[in-house]
């Protein structure tokens, strides 16, 4: 960005921006590439992300191959989800332990070894499965300290693009990492899509030592207790504080309805379709809208809407996420669907990355990673619940009909978490608080406290890293993002 102080310049305290823009003026890509830290974490976070789906996608073939299996193929990919779901805030309470570049780069490397171990010939499909899990258990650690250091790296107005450029690229690195993984996996050989992910995973931690400067743990060994009751205290700051459950409450239930068209596109392609070429290409469709969808909206409000407007959208955007796929109780046909879908995408991805920035803000210094794994896991069952809870309503019901009526009730529950929607002034007052609350410079971590801001007027942090901020995420690269 032009203008822009150097790396090492402290915030303005006050007033304007010392770039000369307008504090309403909506932040560029430009201005979030500019800080040299964030393209190093940017270009780790998208080799991680292609080596984890093209690991994933050739795994259940590999898996495949050597069994003739499909439950333990489909085992095989389920196994990606466990570490969330069974001990993700306990593994990412070790993350506030240690520094968060240190966690990083061993997870890296860890999921690096653990790779190549798996593409080994002639591994028992067992010894397999079990290596595959301790190489996602790496995954809680290192998602939620990445979440926990974007807020060291970048100010706060440049936070919500950041975490739209990552959430757009999740969906990028999805469909590329899946596509690539099993055309190599069925073409050529599983085990060479594995070591290319390997590979993957050590160039990630190869970006972060070269690029992401050290920085002192978020707890001092004098803060520390027993694991669990840190983890204890992640769950109790998340929910136990009005605004930060408000804020995971509406990201979480907005999962549960948005998740549905993908989780019962195959069922939904099958109905009066008895071509298979045509069933695989309107499932396609329908499972490609919602991320399309996604990388829309997160450019689109995240780039182009100023901060305040952003703001004003959340309740519209959180109601028009399921109402946009009540449309389909009328049963149209799957172009229409796509179309449902890709509206409902929209929302979402306008949305979630707007969630996400007042969630870590509102958050001090030494909770980011633990509030990343509890939404996170919370996400998981979410999703999990809702598609498994609409698959065995669509044994008794036309897949179009479960998907509206569904969709009425995410309608009508949106709008009542919409209605208790805190006031703007009860954000403004966790942030400040959540700012005073975190270290100063000198203390565990270097910082600069972010200002309270009032939302007319958001003013633009200096590129020094400070400890209050943004994680992601829908999730990967953000809190809120799975």
């Amino acid at each position: 960005m032009e203008g822009l102080v150097s790396d090492d310049t402290p915030a303005a305290p006050s007033g304007d921006p010392p770039d000369g823009r307008t504090p309403e003026r909506p932040v560029t890509f430009r201005d979030v590439f500019a800080v040299r830290e964030y393209r190093a974490m940017y270009l780790a976070l998208l080799v991680n992300w292609v080596g984890d789906y093209l690991a994933r996608a050739a795994i259940t073939v590999l898996v495949y191959q050597r069994t003739e299996s499909v439950m333990l193929s489909a085992a095989s990919f389920a196994i990606g989800y466990l570490p969330w779901i069974a001990g993700g805030p306990l593994l990412a309470a070790l993350a506030e332990r240690y520094p968060y570049r240190r966690v990083m780069v061993i997870c890296d490397v860890s999921r690096m070894g653990l790779m190549a171990l798996v593409a080994v010939p002639h591994l028992p499909v067992s010894a397999l499965l079990v290596v595959v899990f301790l190489a996602m258990l790496a995954a809680p650690p290192s998602q939620a300290a990445r979440s926990a250091m974007l807020p060291l790296i970048l100010g706060r107005d440049r936070l919500v693009v950041a975490l739209a450029v990552n959430t757009t690229t999740a969906q990028a690195a999805q469909v590329f990492g899946y596509f690539a993984g099993a055309t190599i996996a069925a073409a050529v050989n599983p085990r060479l899509a594995i070591a290319l992910a390997s590979v993957a995973f050590g160039l990630s931690a190869l970006l972060l030592l070269s690029g992401v400067r050290p920085r002192p743990a978020a707890t001092s060994p004098a803060q520390r207790n027993h694991l669990l009751r840190e983890t204890g205290q992640g769950f109790k700051k998340v929910f136990g504080d009005p605004v930060l459950a408000a804020i995971g409450g509406l990201a979480v239930t907005l999962t549960v309805f948005a998740i549905v068209p993908e989780g019962l596109a195959a069922a939904w392609a099958t109905q009066g379709n008895p071509d298979p070429a045509t069933r695989g290409l309107h499932q396609g469709m329908i499972m490609a809208a919602g991320p399309v969808g996604w990388v829309i909206g997160g450019v689109l409000i995240s780039r182009f809407v100023r901060p305040s407007v952003r703001q004003r959208l959340i309740r519209p955007l959180a109601v028009a996420a399921p109402l946009a796929l009540v449309p389909a109780l009328t049963s149209p046909p799957t172009q229409i669907v796509a179309l449902l879908t890709l509206l409902s995408g929209v929302a979402q991805g306008g949305l979630l990355p707007t969630l996400n920035a007042m969630f870590v803000l509102a958050l001090p210094h030494g909770f980011r990673a633990r509030a990343f794994a509890v939404i996170q896991g919370s996400m998981q069952l979410a999703q999990g619940g809702a598609v498994l809870a609409t698959g065995l309503l669509a044994e008794r019901a036309p897949v179009p009909k479960v998907v509206g009526w569904w969709s009425v009730g995410g309608v009508l529950l949106m709008a009542a978490l919409a209605a208790r929607w805190p006031r703007p002034g009860r954000f403004e007052a966790a942030i400040a608080a959540a700012a005073a609350a975190s270290p100063t410079e000198g203390a565990a971590t270097p910082s600069t406290p972010i200002p309270p801001v009032s939302p007319p007027r958001e003013r633009t942090a200096g590129r020094r890293p400070r400890s209050t901020g943004v994680a992601s995420g829908t999730g990967a690269a953000g809190t809120l993002d799975g």
